[in-house]
């Protein structure tokens, strides 16, 4: 199945009419007559959109809406209301009071179909965003149970209008100005490259006409195609009442359509409902980024985490076998940092891991990577290199450590601090370890085993580990 269909209508005939239409296309359908009991259907059901007629016995589609609104886990289930006129008014009342689309019998089956599969896909991308977002923030308890709330559009969303003339783009603008605060510009429907020019509008409004059907159809596959304007909402008005051409723009990838004409009120509510959505999009994405950005970061330091590191350690390894080059690992450890800790507390212990941290990581190069791996433990890849660098590059990081004293919250005075080093030097000669192989443990073993002697040694020092003869 596609997904579920709730039905609110007080008809029976209408009821079994639509059912059939949407069985047809693989739906699973539910039904009500009446707004009463409907809720709770839907709390059982939770359909992937809602198709009600305008009035019902109990109420009207406004009302499915606002009840919708106020349940958290139906709030963002889209909702078409069926009227049984082409009521303007009408329909700018369901849409006012933030219905999704608003159609009129007969029904042309081509269009509800499109448009329905267009609501429920972008339901559906939506809610794989929030999911992906709970995964990326460790799928926090409750988190996901419930869709984020739309969040306003830019204060400025940079709104293109692209039609066959600046004659009817002026007159657009014209009418539109006064129902909306965001700037508006024209394009000409063939300047696909200055559409798609950096910065990209936050959204377009596209004539289709019988006369640039093509050329507008194969605008709105291109820019759905296209990285930098994948994003963009896209509304399209169709010149007449042709439910073909507006079924191909909404498959095409078109956010919305608007049959009859231009309408500077009912696009504008069209519009507002749009951007509200691209900016909740927008938060999903930004976050998801930002928790698989936290996920591979840790915390205190900043530094990437062993969850990153190990991975990489291992496409390290991986490249250098192939391209017969020589890589570095390194395990470095804080001496006596245990001390730091018992002695003066957490936040004292937290300063210092913080300053070496960065101590660390400014001795190294772009493509060389720092992870703490353990308390006061890092992780040291040294990729493509040679065993002069990697003995410098050691001697270096030893030096930063103890070099220059730390301050820590509370303590007036300075606290000394050195690090040792465990190194393994990996690469096609005999001089060096031989790393052909997909498991990186051994290498990991291996560090910790030279850091070990160098611990014993007395610290503050560096050992190479030195494969068997």
């Amino acid at each position: 199945m596609q997904g579920t269909i709730l039905i609110i209508d007080g008809a029976v005939t209408n009821r079994i009419m639509l059912k059939v239409q949407l069985s047809s296309a693989y739906y699973h359908v539910v039904q009500a007559d009446r707004l009463d009991g409907a809720l709770t259907l839907a709390r059982r059901t939770r359909p992937d959109l809602i198709v009600t007629a305008m009035s019902l016995p109990d109420g009207n589609a406004c009302t499915v809406k606002r009840l919708l609104a106020s349940d958290p886990l139906l709030a963002d289930v889209p909702v078409i209301a069926l009227t049984g006129q082409n009521d303007r008014s009408a329909r700018l009342k369901a849409l006012e009071a933030g219905l999704d689309d608003v159609l009129s019998h007969p029904l042309d089956d081509l269009l509800l179909q499109a448009r329905i599969r267009s609501l429920v896909r972008a339901r559906k991308s939506a809610a794989e965003l929030r999911v992906n977002d709970g995964m990326a923030l460790g799928n926090r308890p409750g988190f996901g149970d419930a869709p984020a709330p739309f969040l306003p559009p830019a204060p400025e969303a940079a709104i293109a209008l692209v039609t066959r003339s600046d004659t009817t783009a002026t007159s657009w603008r014209v009418r539109l100005r006064p129902l909306l605060h965001h700037p508006l510009t024209i394009q000409r429907m063939g300047d696909v490259h200055a559409m798609m020019s950096s910065p990209a509008p936050d959204a377009i409004i596209i004539e289709l006409t019988g006369a640039n059907k093509e050329s507008g159809l194969r605008l709105l596959t291109d820019l759905r195609a296209r990285a930098a304007t994948c994003h963009i909402s896209i509304i399209a008005v169709i010149g007449d009442n042709d439910a073909q051409l507006a079924a191909d723009a909404l498959d095409r990838g078109a956010h919305d359509v608007m049959l009859m004409g231009f309408c500077a009120e009912e696009l504008a509510l069209r519009l507002t409902a749009q951007l509200h959505h691209k900016a909740s999009a927008k938060r999903l994405r930004e976050s998801v980024r930002n928790g698989l950005r936290a996920a591979v970061r840790d915390p205190l330091t900043g530094l990437y985490n062993r969850r990153y590191a190990l991975p990489r350690l291992g496409a390290i390894a991986r490249e250098a076998a192939t391209n017969r080059t020589t890589f570095a690992l390194m395990l470095a450890d804080l001496d006596h940092f245990k001390t730091i800790n018992d002695r003066f507390g957490h936040p004292a212990g937290d300063a210092v891991l913080i300053d070496a941290a960065q101590r660390l990581k400014s001795c190294l190069h772009t493509d060389d990577l720092v992870a703490r791996i353990g308390g006061e433990e890092f992780l040291i890849i040294l990729p493509d290199t040679s065993p002069i660098t990697v003995n410098q590059t050691a001697a270096a990081l030893c030096e930063e450590i103890k070099g220059r004293t730390y301050a820590a919250p509370g303590i007036d005075f300075p606290i000394a601090m050195t690090i040792s080093i465990g190194a393994v030097i990996c690469g096609p000669d005999g001089r060096t370890q031989n790393c052909s192989r997909d498991d990186t443990g051994d290498l990991i073993e291996q560090a910790d085993r030279a850091l070990y002697v160098a611990k014993n040694a007395g610290r503050n020092r560096i050992s190479l580990f030195k494969p068997a003869a």
